[in-house]
């Protein structure tokens, strides 16, 4: 109880900590906060936040760290006095309540891990943070020292108007008291993603480049890594059963190789079949965690069900995955992947980019927005999102996308942007990417056998676009064969490409030779 009480928790009713994935199940079904499945996963749902809610979302202003942070819309500021008084009500509302503690690690190499305590108000979101972290061996356990600590207490509502928050969910990030207070929302992936925001501080300050990616591993050892918002197939296009899955989220990238932050995976279901999917569709068992997926009473899922949100989600340890590597560690990556979900259908399936031409691509960050990842979002939008990870990443762009540089550099990574996104039309007129066609592309990219094949110039968004890919038919190559209206396919895309260049103009350091490498609008 010491430890609680240096955070503040006083009284708690019962304190477990470190259960087993059977135990926290029994709790979670115990107290009603889930149902059991037919697979034997336990399914709940998150009520009014079905995901993240980055208007909520605040860090700390202390004067220890003013200066690191890249203050905006996206790192919203709060004062340490609201801090305080929020984190006073919080743990004055866990008193008298079970509380479940886990203890783990973010980060496979452990020259670079991070121990952090999570305080859980529920038992199936204990059993999720213990899927998605790194859960230590028993002897690990004894003398544990938490290097940040997380109290997460959905059932405390804010009050905007006393508290300084937007709603009555906050996310506040303390980096110099290394707390986070996660309040109102029940969504599970507000917990991951704090973690996420704190590495992302924490490690470029220790020349290691904190990525938002999913990673794998090749036979011989060779090592991919694919940036990606959500969405876009960064879990689904790792999760390759000819390859070692490192992760599929997020990721470090050290002088000693990448390695995963997480011990797990945090997947979409909708609309997931077994066919396409096998490596997730069979990890929803017993010890996953189901969120807002549709259930019958027979505990059967219809994942094509969006009643609750587009964002259906499981969270399952990463040894569900048959093929991961654990150790979640691989050696320094050949290929690098820049994934994009075109809701104008206008980007090439496949393009071959130089470094500075890569550099453009990862400041911009360039995706649609699919429905349900965030509140509000109900269809896709264009969105750029710097580094593809701009919602968790407390430093200025510049620094992770100089990380990014030096990478490819010493390196010499072979990067490639694929549209996974709409073809032969916009959302609305052209059709999803086929999934077939993208994983044949990747894995000529993973090959190297797109590394002798002939190139062209797309003079609009001045990529290089392969004229033959293995088992792609080589009109879908060019996004502008596949439009039945050219002149459409012309103006849509000199559309994109004059929203590519508004958005890079406030990277108003940016060298020219990156400028150039864009688009041409």
């Amino acid at each position: 109880m010491e430890d609680l009480k240096a955070l503040g928790i006083l009284n708690a009713k019962n304190v477990y900590r470190n259960l087993s994935a059977a135990r926290l199940t029994e709790h979670a079904l115990k107290n009603g906060e889930g149902t059991l499945t037919a697979t034997g996963a336990i399914s709940t749902f998150s009520g009014k936040y079905t995901g993240r809610s980055p208007k909520d979302r605040f860090i700390v202003d202390e004067p220890a760290i003013h200066s690191d942070i890249e203050w905006g819309k996206v790192n919203m500021p709060i004062s340490e006095d609201k801090f305080a008084k929020i984190h006073g009500k919080i743990t004055a509302y866990l008193q008298n309540k079970d509380l479940y503690v886990f203890d783990g690690y973010a980060g496979a190499d452990t020259e670079y891990r991070l121990n952090v305590r999570v305080v859980n108000e529920y038992a199936y979101q204990n059993l999720f943070i213990n899927d998605l972290l790194i859960t230590p061996k028993k002897e690990e356990l004894e003398g544990f020292a938490p290097e940040f600590n997380i109290i997460c207490a959905p059932g405390f509502k804010c009050d905007p108007e006393l508290d300084g928050t937007n709603s009555e969910a906050a996310i506040l990030i303390s980096f110099t008291k290394k707390l986070v207070l996660i309040a109102g929302s029940k969504y599970c992936g507000e917990i991951k993603k704090s973690v996420f925001s704190v590495m992302n501080y924490l490690l470029p300050k220790r020349d290691v480049f904190p990525m938002h990616c999913s990673a794998n591993m090749g036979e011989d050892g060779d090592t991919a890594i694919f940036f990606g918002l959500s969405g876009t197939g960064k879990t689904t296009l790792s999760a390759d059963p000819n390859r070692k899955l490192i992760g599929d989220d997020e990721h470090g990238w050290s002088k000693n190789g990448v390695f995963n932050f997480e011990g797990g995976c945090f997947a979409k279901c909708i609309n997931l079949t077994e066919e396409n999917e096998p490596e997730i569709w069979n990890a929803i068992k017993f010890g996953s965690v189901v969120e807002n997926v549709v259930y019958d009473e027979d505990g059967n899922p219809d994942y094509t069900d969006s009643t609750y949100t587009e964002n259906t989600r499981v969270g399952y340890p990463l040894e569900y995955i048959p093929n991961a590597l654990i150790p979640s560690m691989g050696g320094q990556p050949k290929t690098v992947i820049f994934l994009t979900a075109d809701a104008f259908g206008v980007l090439p399936p496949i393009a071959k980019l130089d470094k500075n031409q890569a550099m453009y691509q990862f400041v911009s960050g360039y995706t649609s927005k699919l429905a349900g990842t965030e509140r509000g979002i109900t269809q896709p939008e264009a969105t750029f999102s710097t580094c593809f990870a701009a919602p968790f990443l407390p430093l200025p762009a510049s620094r992770y996308a100089e990380l990014l540089g030096q990478r490819i550099e010493e390196y010499g990574c072979n990067v490639y942007l694929i549209n996974t996104g709409w073809s032969g039309g916009g959302y609305g007129v052209g059709k999803r990417m086929s999934l077939k066609y993208t994983r044949a592309m990747v894995t000529a990219a993973l090959n190297g056998e797109l590394e002798n094949v002939e190139f062209e110039l797309d003079p609009i968004f001045n990529v290089s676009i392969p004229k033959s890919c293995p088992n792609v038919p080589e009109d879908v190559l060019n996004p502008r064969n596949v439009w039945s209206d050219k002149d459409a396919y012309e103006k849509s895309a000199k559309e994109l490409a004059k929203r590519f260049v508004e958005n890079f103009k406030q990277y108003n350091n940016m060298p020219q030779h990156i400028v150039d490498a864009g688009p041409k609008a």
